[in-house]
């Protein structure tokens, strides 16, 4: 009997529904917050599918994990970035709705 996830199949399925729940999440959701969480299931979809990638079919194992570790630094850096852009915005509106923020002149 094989295992479950000794398959590649398996693990491009995880990272299709992270990315699709991701994707649907983004446009769903109705805060920042939301939006954010949503934002990094996208981004960790794609690093399993590398990560997937570089277990079977790669002939350099460290490639993948190379590129996953830059997918991990662009989602850290890019939730510093997207938290302070909510904090300013909820100094400015007292809100993180983003459909009450609709007026973006300063």
């Amino acid at each position: 009997m094989m295992m479950l996830s000794n398959n590649l199949n398996t693990y491009l399925i995880l990272g299709v529904f992270l990315l699709i729940a991701g994707i649907y999440g983004l446009i769903q959701h109705k805060s920042f917050i939301g939006m954010l969480v949503s934002t990094e299931l996208v981004l960790n979809g794609a690093g399993v599918n590398f990560m997937a990638f570089n277990r079977f079919l790669a002939p350099d194992p460290a490639v993948g994990q190379v590129i996953t570790l830059f997918i991990m630094g662009i989602a850290a850096a890019e939730a510093a970035i997207v938290v302070s852009f909510i904090l300013a915005v909820f100094r400015r509106y007292h809100s993180i709705d983003p459909n009450e923020v609709n007026e973006l002149q300063g």
